[in-house]
């Protein structure tokens, strides 16, 4: 690292290294020296902050394959050690569910993980992660912390070496555990498989990959496939009654956990066999039995193995987290989290709390009969000792089996009952600090052991992401709303002579924020209308409507020509160097000649409805859009207005729309025109949009502004 200011690239290569395999020499060397069970080399690519994995070890690459290429900016723990150059210690399944759910949720059992730098006091070469069973302690001692500094520490320096004499590393072969050696010589091959083949149940032996090393007679028979038939396949493939995720899971867990693992599944048309998994460094053993009945497993102990509810859960989690990534506003968020996760979960109610200005504020709720019952919480102070306040301050995950013990701990419980009998209180981190709370209540007592403790708290992870997304949404959102009020007038103002109104929808796409306009500017001697599109629909378009808007006002009330005022605007547009164009439609209104004088800059030619009945569009004569040529003229036209005449004036909003043909669009407006243009202005103006906007998604914001000529001045 470059002093210090962030990680520098070191040398990295594509194709295999050239001499030993120095990388999988050193990985196999930590393992050894601290017990872990499996581990990789990542190297930084020398042409962009990625990690490559470059060797691992002890496991099948497939475990780690979400990660062979990762950001240095990813939150997981070998990019982190990269970033802080630190060593980064995870000491359990909770704990990594809390830190890193997006690794809890592909990897959700059992063990330990350390990430260190491979760096040197100028340079980041890469990180080496290394993972315990989850027997491991939740600390990591300082022998195990010192031995794998000093080895990353040693590494760093070979690469360091090789950088000079430009020897690049790269990937290099795996390293799996060698199988055992010695037990034939001991037993004599023969004998040992004749002694297996006595035995009164099943027995096969699975090599690290899941594949099918050994199968003895009977195991061959309770899984109904001739044993030669089996060997080197994996049995979630062979057997086509084991194709289920459910038990592949089983030999994950078993085998990252270096924990005995079980499962029990039927054979059909309705045998049930019991799985017993026993995993070691080379692989598992499994051990195959006929299991009872399914009625006498009903009536005897009750089954604590989680196996098939366990990837259940994973897959609606999986599912959950593709969910999320389309909710768009906080009440999304809530909703997808209520249909989603609380049946998976079991849960019969959830509140969503967030932390703000030093109170707690309810963000929604599902499932409470009395919602007083929760919106009472809004607004307490953090201060206050509650479990949702203390979710939030110390963001740890909290359970609460029963009402016994939620109210052994928080004795005030008892005066605000909530109707249910068992509680996950689940801390919404995302970026490295709290957005918020998700309270998931039980209808009866709930018991929530260690591996769905972990399965909860990475759905608070996944949670907190899109919760964080739809409150910077939310805000953005409530932003562009303002702006956009504020830049439209909130009212139109009274004309002699003319009767108006307008309707503006934004677009249903993106920040629902755009840049058309419209205005009445109650100048004197002639009062004057405006509608316009400036391209776009963001905060930028918004910008600078408003601008023209503004100056559109300054023009008319100084006096200006229709023709002068649309060079002004023109030239104004030009000199902000926004870099976006705008239509404009303007017109100086006379009632008491019947007439107005109008002057179009590349916008939609205005409808005019006539006494009669009679709709024709005003093809105006008109310039280019604003904004593209300083010089450019507007020539005006003048039509007549007489008294009871409407003139429509819209944006392209309104009839432009995918797949219709604008010619045909404009003929439908002008029949509902024709047919209903002698209503009250209001209505007309809900049915005008109401016809552009019907049965569609609008892709651009709209407006409209109508004017009706009563006479007189």
């Amino acid at each position: 690292m470059s002093d210090g200011s962030g990680p520098r690239p070191a040398p990295a290569a594509d194709g295999a290294p050239a001499g030993l395999p120095v990388l999988s020499l050193a990985l196999a060397s930590m393992l050894e020296g601290v017990h872990a069970h499996s581990g990789a080399v990542y190297l930084l690519r020398p042409d962009e902050p990625v990690l490559e994995m470059a060797v691992h070890a002890g496991m099948p690459r497939a475990f780690a394959a979400p990660w062979e290429r990762v950001g240095v900016s990813a939150p997981i723990p070998v990019a982190e050690a990269v970033r802080e150059r630190r060593l980064v210690w995870v000491g359990g399944e909770e704990e990594m569910a809390r830190r890193y759910p997006r690794i809890a949720v592909v990897l959700p059992y059992p063990f330990a993980l350390a990430a260190v730098p491979v760096a040197t006091q100028e340079t980041v070469y890469g990180a080496v992660f290394v993972t315990w069973p989850g027997s491991h302690p939740p600390t990591l001692s300082e022998r195990e912390r010192d031995h794998l500094t000093a080895a990353c520490g040693r590494l760093a320096l070979r690469l360091e070496r090789a950088a000079r004499e430009n020897r690049p590393f790269g990937r290099e072969p795996d390293v799996l555990a060698t199988p055992l050696t010695g037990v034939a010589d001991t037993l004599g091959s023969a004998e040992a498989a004749r002694m297996v083949s006595r035995l009164p149940y099943g027995l096969v032996s699975l090599d690290v990959h899941g594949r099918i090393c050994f199968v003895n007679k009977a195991a061959a028979e309770l899984l109904g496939r001739p044993a030669g038939e089996l060997l080197g396949t994996l049995p979630w493939v062979a057997v086509p009654w084991l194709n289920d995720p459910v038990y592949e899971d089983r030999y994950r867990a078993a085998l990252l956990s270096q924990q005995t693992t079980s499962f029990v599944a039927m054979r059909p048309p309705g045998e049930w066999l019991s799985f017993r998994l026993y995993p070691g460094t080379t692989g598992l053993s499994v051990r195959i039995s006929r299991a009872r009945a399914v009625a006498d497993m009903a009536r005897g102990a009750p089954r604590t193995d989680p196996g098939p509810s366990r990837l259940v859960t994973i897959s609606q989690v999986l599912s959950l987290a593709g969910a999320l990534t389309e909710a768009v506003s906080v009440q999304d968020v809530v909703q997808l989290v209520w249909e989603e996760v609380a049946p998976a979960v079991g849960s019969q109610a959830l509140v969503m709390l967030r932390a703000q200005a030093g109170r707690l504020h309810v963000l929604g709720h599902r499932g409470y009969a009395d919602r007083h019952v929760v919106e009472r919480f809004d607004g307490l102070p953090l201060s206050e000792r509650t479990p949702g306040t203390q979710a939030l301050n110390s963001g740890v995950p909290a359970f609460f089996a029963s009402r016994g013990e939620l109210e052994r701990l928080y004795p005030n419980r008892h005066e605000t009952p909530d109707g249910f009998a068992a509680w996950a209180y689940l801390p919404l981190i995302a970026s490295g600090r709290p957005v918020g709370s998700c309270v998931l209540a039980y209808a009866e007592r709930h018991v929530f052991p260690a591996d769905e403790r972990a399965v909860l708290t990475s759905l608070g992870g996944l949670i907190a992401q899109a919760l964080e997304r739809a409150l910077l949404y939310d805000a953005k959102h409530r932003l562009a709303h303002g702006l956009q009020q504020a830049l439209l007038p909130h009212s139109l103002p009274p004309l002699p002579g003319i009767e108006a109104a307008a309707r503006y929808l934004p677009a249903t796409q993106g920040m629902e924020i755009g840049g058309d306009f419209y205005d009445l500017v109650p100048a004197r001697p002639l009062a004057a209308a405006v509608i316009g599109d400036v391209q776009g629909h963001n905060v930028t378009a918004a910008g600078l409507m408003g601008q023209i808007r503004t100056g559109v006002r300054a023009y008319t009330t100084v006096g200006q020509a229709p023709h002068e005022v649309m060079s002004s605007t023109n030239r104004l547009l030009i000199d902000l160097a926004a870099d976006l164009f705008a239509s404009c439609l303007y017109l100086r209104l006379d009632p008491a000649r019947g007439r107005a004088v109008m002057a179009r800059a590349g916008h939609p030619p205005p409808l005019l409805r006539r006494p009669d009945g009679r709709v024709r569009v005003l093809d105006l004569a008109g310039g280019p859009l604003l904004g593209i040529d300083a010089s450019a003229v507007y020539p005006t036209t003048e039509v007549s207005l007489a008294p009871g005449s409407v003139l429509v004036l819209y944006t392209d909003g309104l009839v432009e729309s995918p797949g219709v043909d604008i010619e045909d669009a404009l003929a439908g407006l002008c029949e509902v025109l024709a047919e209903i243009g002698d209503q009250p202005l209001e209505a007309l103006a809900d049915q005008v949009v109401r016809y552009g906007t019907a049965a569609r998604e609008r892709m651009d914001d709209v407006a409209v502004l109508l004017l009706r000529a009563r006479g007189g001045g």
